[in-house]
């Protein structure tokens, strides 16, 4: 897949299909706009999601920074799906004060070379967000390419949003965030060191440091899954501060379980399915270690559980 970011100067070779908004969270929805786009995109059009670096509301300072997804993870979920071309155009003044018409007629027409536009009814574009889906299909007449615009998904009777999924994330519910996204919510990065407790203990665990901004579920234990090293591991992950040791920033500690290797400096994607408990300050690190034998069983539980369910 072909990256662009950090720049407005870019020029694609042929003909394009585009899929334009913040994919902010690659959920269900979003899915839906870049499977119609790869779907036309086998017509023998080069297949092209376009959005931004950050947020314009971030940008702008309407909202702070919450991302369910880093650039970083969204972009690894669009090269799974073999899309084409990620741009995430830099949201700089001359992009933020460019009217409708330029929009289309620079970006769209001219640097994408579009012959189709797939886009969600609530998309909109240019100054002060006046190009509408409706103004879209009118100037895509007028610069020579096709609009399709998409209803939303849904689920039962609500539409299916970022902002959904955040709530549900802040509530803890990670089966409803799931179910929302298509896929398991989850925290991608390198393996740090910790504090090396749990080696001690016969209970060695991988310490993630998330990129700032990224959203979190509560603080607590979740039952989760973990790819690092071309392996897979079931285990359980503690999202927080880890009050008993004092770790002074907001990080993912998993146990895997039955494993054993040197994981440090490795890429870990760990995959969050179930929460356990919230998180506590125990009155020593003995009374720490039984509570995550006891946390591990649960979770071993849980995986052994669902594994029945679907056999």
């Amino acid at each position: 897949m072909r990256y662009i970011t950090d720049t407005l100067d870019f020029q694609l070779d042929k003909r394009s299909v585009v899929t334009l908004g913040k994919f902010d969270g690659m959920h269900r929805g979003h899915s839906k706009l870049v499977t119609r786009a790869l779907e036309i995109g086998k017509e023998g059009y080069e297949t092209v999601v376009f959005t931004f670096d950050v947020s314009p509301l971030v940008k702008l300072g309407t909202r702070i920074k919450r991302t369910i997804l880093t650039n970083e993870e969204r972009k690894v979920l669009l090269e799974k799906k073999n899309l084409d071309c990620l741009i995430e155009c830099p949201f700089v003044p001359e992009l933020i004060q460019m009217e409708p018409e330029d929009f289309v007629r620079e970006i769209l027409a001219v640097q994408l070379r579009a012959a189709y536009v797939v886009v969600g009814p609530d998309f909109h574009f240019g100054y002060e967000r006046k190009g509408t889906p409706e103004l879209l299909e009118k100037l895509g007449v007028k610069y020579g390419f096709d609009v399709e615009i998409l209803d939303k998904e849904m689920d039962e009777d609500r539409e299916i949003s970022s902002t959904w999924i955040r709530e549900s994330l802040q509530e803890g519910n990670i089966e409803k965030v799931n179910e929302l996204l298509g896929y398991p919510y989850f925290v991608k990065g390198k393996v740090v060191h910790g504090r090396q407790l749990g080696r001690t203990w016969g209970l060695p665990t991988i310490n993630q440091r998330p990129e700032d901004g990224k959203l979190l579920p509560p603080f607590g234990v979740y039952a989760s899954r973990t790819f690092v090293n071309g392996k897979v591991f079931f285990g359980i992950s503690n999202v927080g501060v880890k009050p008993t040791v004092e770790v002074p920033f907001a990080g993912v500690e998993t146990f895997l379980f039955e494993c054993n290797e040197d994981l440090y400096d490795k890429e870990a994607w760990v995959e969050f399915y179930h929460f356990v408990r919230p998180e506590c300050k125990f009155d020593s690190v003995e009374e720490l270690r039984g509570q995550i034998q006891r946390d591990a069983r649960l979770g071993e539980r849980y995986f052994k559980d669902k594994l029945c369910q679907h056999s």
